[in-house]
């Protein structure tokens, strides 16, 4: 389906990009599948390329491309490759976003040229063993001890949790009220800030995915990013733009899925005749293009209320419930109509399976996404 949304600067930023992916991305992710993580050499190449943070402003060495359609783009590009570990996005639009949004002015001199460069990977760490879309049940929690905060807990399923050199921590601030919180970020070497395993996953395996622990960590005061108690806020206020690029890279994922299954089922031949010419077969793939282009309509409309600051929390939670539940719907008909080899881990769309899995699980459940979208219809 033709879509018209972007214009000729969006297409030279999507050919540099792709050509960039070609170069240094798809050669390695066997190998970076292997070591469960990327190499951190190609964030640096990413940041000389201006690929991080595009939107961010060019005292800081941003290109100040305040436009969400070129995080759109990465999202889709990197989906096209199915690489899960690279994690532009959660840098350069879920994590970047708070220090641009609620830092102050020496935070963002301090941080934000490192981070656009590529030099500090960025975290950010809300999940806890006992707490997932439950923001508010969190145990983490940052004393004041006057120039400084200790922060003790724990945090688990951190993407890019080996990686990042600097990490936005949520922790509680004040116990008597349990939607106050503030977000710190935690430096790599402070004393008292422990990494724990890589967590093996049933996909996103070039993703490195940590927990995350804090021992009297001492925060220094210039390491809060805004007041003490609203982070809550803070990060209720970033979900919807964290929804809306799951729901970008899930729509693209769910193209790739699909393409992949033509070009098998074009080609596999049972009873003497293309797969592809059986009616199940051709019925299937009629159906998942029609609702991949509705999907990519909706998402694409998304993003340009975005762009003007007109998307709603509840229409968010619907790109991402929407989109996500179709990938997992799609890569599950591309294995079974890959049959067998659609179960081994040399097939594309094996490893598509296992990535997707998770989408209706993170950045809110799609159980969360259908409370949200029904408390929006005042139910």
């Amino acid at each position: 389906m033709l879509r018209n949304h972007f214009e000729t600067e969006h297409n030279l930023f999507r050919d540099a990009f792709r050509a960039f992916l070609d170069r240094e991305v798809v050669p390695h992710q066997d190998e970076w599948e292997e070591a469960g993580v990327v190499d951190r050499s190609v964030w640096r190449k990413a940041g000389e390329m201006g690929f991080l943070l595009p939107w961010a402003e060019e005292e800081y060495g941003g290109t100040g491309l305040k436009d969400f359609r070129y995080e759109q783009i990465m999202c889709e590009e990197l989906a096209a490759i199915n690489e899960p570990g690279f994690m532009i996005p959660l840098h350069s639009a879920l994590c970047g976003p708070y220090i641009a949004e609620y830092g102050n002015a020496e935070q963002k001199a301090r941080w934000m040229p490192g981070i656009i460069r590529g030099e500090s990977i960025l975290a950010v760490a809300m999940t806890e063993p006992s707490a997932g879309s439950d923001l508010a049940g969190m145990r983490t929690t940052a004393v004041d001890k006057g120039d400084h905060f200790v922060l003790n807990g724990s945090k688990v399923f951190i993407s890019n949790g080996l990686l990042a050199d600097l990490v936005i921590v949520a922790a509680k601030t004040d116990p008597a009220n349990k939607h106050a919180m503030g977000l710190f970020v935690v430096e790599r070497g402070m004393e008292g800030f422990e990494r724990g395993r890589n967590l093996k996953k049933l996909g996103m395996k070039s993703q490195d995915t940590a927990e995350l622990f804090f021992n009297n960590v001492k925060v220094p005061k210039e390491n809060l990013l805004g007041d003490a108690k609203g982070g809550f806020f803070y990060l209720m206020n970033m979900l919807a733009q964290e929804r809306l690029t799951n729901a970008c890279g899930a729509v693209a994922g769910a193209e790739a899925a699909l393409n992949a299954t033509v070009d098998y089922v074009k080609e596999r031949k049972a009873f003497d005749r293309p797969v592809a010419h059986f009616q199940n077969t051709r019925f299937k793939l009629a159906e998942m293009r029609t609702q991949i282009d509705v999907a990519q309509v909706f998402t694409d409309r998304c993003v340009m209320d975005h762009n003007q600051k007109k998307l709603i929390p509840e229409v968010a939670a619907e790109a991402k419930l929407f989109t996500t539940e179709l990938l997992c719907k799609v890569v599950d008909e591309g294995v079974q109509l890959h049959g067998g080899w659609g179960y081994m881990w040399e097939y594309p769309i094996c490893r598509m399976y296992a990535n997707a899995r998770i989408q209706r699980i993170f950045a809110g459940t799609s159980e969360i996404m259908k409370e949200i979208i029904s408390r929006g219809m005042k139910l």
